[in-house]
């Protein structure tokens, strides 16, 4: 039962992933519907100008004497098409009416242009919307067959949550550990550097974190954090919301799509892993952030929330890859 509630969170983590990256590729699409019609409006008005001027130079080749050829053309075009192409050809045209037959017809293009961006990105929008729609309905349906097979297993839940809630407190401890180490490895190293002996710790406590304990001391701050899938703030996260909202603290700008997040930064060897590197499992359908010790921060799945995990058990057999940024 537990390994089937397992895989259903595996399968619900893949939907909320998926629902993420609709909205990231959503919110392109505003962005850039926003932009092509803002520019539309404003290629439109510039044409309107362009036209007038070249409506008050036909008006002008019309009355004018000594305008044959002109005359020709305008007299001969079948429509503004037509008109264009041919004023365009003739060599006796002046540079000023080149240069305003030009533009119209630039302007022209850039209209039909926008116009077909637009509609193009109006499919694409609706086409995002219907994924996202579908994203959504999957997940509501998992929650409820998760929340079915939880019911059936209400003992063996509350075993296991004193078991994680001891398992976690160990995690922690030997986070605080590390922390510890690394502070007083560095406080040596400055001492090596002016010669002076570092002071031992006194009283047999554990000496206090670093003030700034980068990227890892930043997730730290958010452990327990219920997870809320859509989620990228401290009221909850889903995991690529929280890598996301993380980073961004050390101004670094990720998307809210766990595969999306992989293109970022370099790869980095399993052996080869330092704290704050981004791992990946599950067919990149899941990530979270290395602490150090084989451990790792996430916001697992469901009904969990933020807390270590090792890199053991499922999270060893699916593991994709890490990314260092």
């Amino acid at each position: 039962m537990l390994n089937q509630i397992q895989q259903l969170d595996s399968s619900l983590e893949r939907a909320i992933e998926a629902y993420d990256l609709a909205n990231v590729k959503l919110a392109h699409i505003k962005h850039d519907l926003s932009e092509n019609t803002h520019s539309l409006v404003v290629a439109k008005r510039s044409l309107k100008h362009a036209q007038r001027a070249l409506e008050v130079r036909l008006v002008d080749m019309y009355t004018s004497e000594g305008q044959d050829s002109g005359l020709a053309v305008l007299l001969g075009s079948q429509n503004l098409d037509d008109l264009l192409n041919n004023m365009d050809a003739v060599e006796r045209v002046s540079q000023q009416d080149t240069l305003v037959v030009h533009q119209v017809t630039k302007l022209r293009a850039e209209v039909a242009a926008r116009q077909r961006e637009l509609k193009h990105a109006h499919a694409e929008q609706v086409q995002v919307v219907a994924e996202r729609a579908a994203a959504r309905a999957s997940i509501r349906s998992q929650l409820g067959e998760r929340q079915a097979l939880l019911s059936s297993i209400r003992s063996d839940i509350v075993r296991l949550k004193a078991e994680e809630a001891a398992r976690q407190a160990e995690l922690q401890r030997e986070a605080q550990a590390r922390l510890a180490a690394q502070h007083q490895a560095n406080q040596s190293a400055l001492a090596q550097t002016v010669g002076v002996t570092p002071p031992s710790p006194v009283g047999g406590g554990t000496p206090p974190p670093p003030t700034q304990g980068g990227v890892v001391g930043i997730a730290e701050r958010y452990l327990g954090t219920p997870y809320v899938w859509g989620g990228a703030s401290p009221a909850g996260f889903d995991c690529s919301g929280f890598t996301m909202y993380v980073y961004a603290q050390v101004g670094i700008s990720l998307p809210h799509n766990a595969a999306a997040q992989y293109g970022y930064g370099s790869p980095v060897s399993r052996g080869s892993l330092a704290p704050g590197d981004l791992v990946f499992f599950d067919g990149l359908g899941h990530v979270g952030i290395y602490v150090g010790g084989n451990t790792f921060i996430h916001a697992p799945h469901t009904g969990d929330v933020v807390k270590y995990s090792t890199l053991t058990g499922w999270y060893a057999s699916t593991y994709f890859g890490a990314r260092r940024l």
